[in-house]
Order: structure tokens, then sequence, then C-alpha cells
């Protein structure tokens, strides 16, 4: 990565100490509020909303995220302090200047087309005018790619020329698809690398021309994985887990389980509906293959994580596992939505979605063309192309506990070396900021 790397050497590189979970939305909200989850509230990319009784992943209400966020702590400083956001989560709400987030046309009659969300909302035709519309299904799914990542860039480009925010966050998401596929070791992770520096270039280079500073962060480092862990089917089996069937197809019941968990990457949130329970869940938790720690309220508080939100226990995967959300124990049974690029219906993380079903790839694929030959004929279609136990068994990149070694540890860049420090953590990233722009309160 020759141009990130030229950022470094003209500034300065240092270990990045995250947060647990180290997943997108957590991190992402550690950032931006210097707190971890117990006083943000972001356990994880998801988690069991107890009022509402339902599992729900990436949310987009900034209202979510507790915590004094940066901007608010710069206009303090400086009142008219100017934001622009570009896809970093929990976008939708949050009080900057400019927002982008991906956002489907989510149709009547059930169908999903590529869109953005944008406030102003005039900044969604000046974008999609300029730059084609969002490029949705290259941000996830078996067709993740460089597009989105690429589109996101131009995007952030224009903003600056067009609207010169105080700060513009940029979330760019390519080096997470084929990382997870492939795993980071492999020769398709350096190619992911050297592809987005590309993207990147334009970007640094517009950033240099305004003379603004620019902080290079990962949220965390991706590892080795070669073992899924059906946290949701132990429990079903001892009895703890209980679902409800329609049509043939068996849906999680949280409502009446006595646990079940929220399994995001290498932590898993294990909600227990009756306090009694929690010591037997945690000894069966323990006892299952692929846990490396189960987390009690004092494990929680060692680590940030006691926030009414979180499991009465959490999980945390050995470092070459990862935690599968699927509870079904016949296939048959699976939910269509299991088969699905479903992000928002499924009750826990599926990297399997980065595949066509490797049992039967050029079956998905051609599946996959029917349902885009119906799409543009305006018909109702289900992209069935996703794997169950195969897809599981294909990942090879994971992410979400603390990091054993350095090496597999995120990193921050800057090009400002006078800044530099020998370690940065998460925590302190928003003051980092505030002190670049001289607003440290």
């Amino acid at each position: 990565m020759p141009r990130l790397r030229a950022v470094a050497d003209a500034g300065f590189q240092a270990p990045l100490g995250t947060v647990l979970p180290a997943v997108t939305c957590t991190v992402q909200s550690t950032f931006l509020t210097g707190e971890k989850p117990t006083r943000h509230g972001i356990v994880a990319n998801g988690w069991y909303f107890r009022d509402l009784g339902d599992v729900l992943l990436w949310r987009q209400h900034n209202a979510l995220v507790g915590g004094e966020k940066l901007w608010h702590a710069a206009r303090r400083v400086r009142p008219g302090y100017t934001v622009a956001n570009v896809c970093w989560w929990y976008a939708m709400g949050a009080d900057v200047n400019w927002t982008v987030t991906p956002r489907p046309i989510y149709y009547a009659d059930g169908r999903k087309e590529p869109d953005c969300y944008t406030d102003p909302p005039e900044l969604h035709d000046d974008l999609v005018g300029t730059l084609g519309p969002f490029p949705l299904f290259t941000y996830w799914g078996p067709g993740a790619g460089l597009p989105s990542s690429r589109w996101i860039c131009r995007a952030a480009e224009k903003i600056m020329s067009d609207h010169d925010p105080d700060l513009t966050l940029v979330y760019v998401p390519h080096l997470d698809y084929d990382l997870q596929r492939y795993g980071p070791s492999a020769p398709q992770a350096a190619a992911a690398a050297a592809a987005v520096d590309g993207v990147l270039a334009p970007l640094l280079d517009a950033a240099a021309a305004r003379g603004a500073t620019v902080v290079a962060l990962s949220e965390y480092g991706i590892t080795e994985a070669r073992r899924p862990v059906d946290v949701n089917r132990m429990l079903r089996a001892e009895g703890l887990l209980r679902v409800y069937t329609q049509d043939g197809m068996e849906y999680l019941d949280p409502w009446t389980s006595r646990a079940f968990a929220v399994a995001d990457h290498q932590v898993a949130h294990v909600y227990v509906r009756d306090p009694a329970d929690v010591p037997a869940v945690a000894r069966l938790c323990a006892g299952l293959a692929g846990v490396g720690e189960v987390l009690d309220e004092a494990g929680k508080a060692a680590h940030g994580l006691d926030h009414e939100r979180s499991g009465e226990l959490v999980l945390v995967a050995e470092p070459d596992a990862w935690f599968t959300y699927y509870y079904w124990l016949d296939d048959a049974r699976a939910p269509d939505f299991a088969r699905l690029v479903e992000i928002h219906r499924k009750p826990g993380y599926d990297p399997a979605e980065l595949f066509f079903d490797p049992a039967a790839p050029a079956a998905a694929k051609r599946r996959a063309a029917v349902a885009l030959v119906r799409k543009k004929l305006g018909l109702r279609y289900l992209m069935s192309v996703v794997g169950l136990d195969a897809g599981a068994k294909a990942v090879r990149g994971t992410h979400g506990r603390l990091p054993a070694h350095p090496d597999d540890a995120p990193v921050v860049i800057c090009s400002d070396r006078a800044a530099a420090r020998p370690r940065l953590a998460a925590t302190e990233v928003k003051d980092f900021l505030l002190g670049l722009a001289g607003l440290r309160p």
C-alpha cells in the first residue's frame, strides 16, 4: 500500500488499542465518543432489544449511541464546526452537516434497489447525478468488492471540494471482504490491500491539496479462521432455545427461549431469561469447543461491556474460531432468509453471505442470474445464493477478540509527525482528533 505507507512515512504509524468486541459499530462508536460500550451502549453490531422482543443488527439511528460525540466537544470550543459523515455507522439522525450512508429502496412489493440516504436531501441527487447510484450490491454479499469503496471515496472528495468540512469521516470497507473470504495471509488479501490503496490515492491527494491532516484508523485486525461454532444449536439441543414453525420453516423464538445467543464474529451475547439459569448456561457454554472465555457480570465489567443491552453472558471465541447464528438442526427446516443476503432478518452476523454457496457455486450463480432477470422484468425474486454449513466452513478470516499479538492489532496512521505517540487507544481517538484541530477542551 505505497500511498498509505507514504502518509505514515511523512507522519507516523502506531498500534491502536481496540475494544471488545472489536467490530465495526462498537469501535466506531468508541472512536467518536471516547467511551467503552458500558457508556455508549453499542455492545456489538446488533443485540437483543428486550423492549421489542427482537434481535436487530445494523440499525442506523445515531440516537442509539450514548455519550458526547466528537463534534459536540468541538463545537463547545468552536461554534459552527462542520462535519461530513460518509458512511461511518449510526449516521442517520446525527447532528452533523452532511451525511451519506447506504440505504436501499424497499418497495412495497418486496423488491430492494440500491440507493443511499443523504442529509441534506439535495445532496442525494448531487452525488448520484455525478457518481451514479450507490453500488449497494458491492457493499456486501457475494459481489462485495471495490466499486462501493471507490464510490464512497469519490463522494468524500466531492463533499470536501464543494463544502470544505472541518472534519470528514470516511468509512472504506474493502479490506473486510477478501480477508474474511480467504484469510489475511492469502494472496487475495494482499491484492485487496493494493487495490484499495489505489482507490485511496485521489482522496489522499484531495486532502493534501486542502492542507488537511490525514488520520487512517482500522477498527480491528482480521485473523485466520478455521472453526465455526454453533452455540445456538448447542443451546437448542439442551432444551434452552425454542423455535416456532411457519410453512415448514423454523424461526428463533426469543420470547419463550430460556437462553439464546446473538452471534457477532468472535463474540456472542447470550441472553438468559431466568437469572437462576445463568450458572448452568455458563457451564454449558464453557464446555463448547471453540469457546475461549465466558464473561459473567465481573468479566463484562472488566472489558467495559456491562451495559443493559449486553447478554447475561458474553462469549469470546478461541483465536481461530467464530460464532454462527444457526439455530436449526435440519437444513430443510432453515428459514428462507438463511440462504439470502439478508442482514436485517438474521438474528446474528453471517459471513457466509460473502460467498456463492461453496457446495454448489455454479448452481448458485445460475439462481442469481435468473433472479436478476426477474428483477429487471419488475417481478418479485429471491437471491437464494448463500450456503449454510458449507458457507460457514469456507470462511477463512474473522475478528472480534482482543488481539493476542501486536501483529494482529489495528493501527493508526497520521500525516502529522508532531502528533506522534507510541500507541493510541480507541478511547483516546476522540481526544486525539480534537487535539490535531486545536480543539481539545
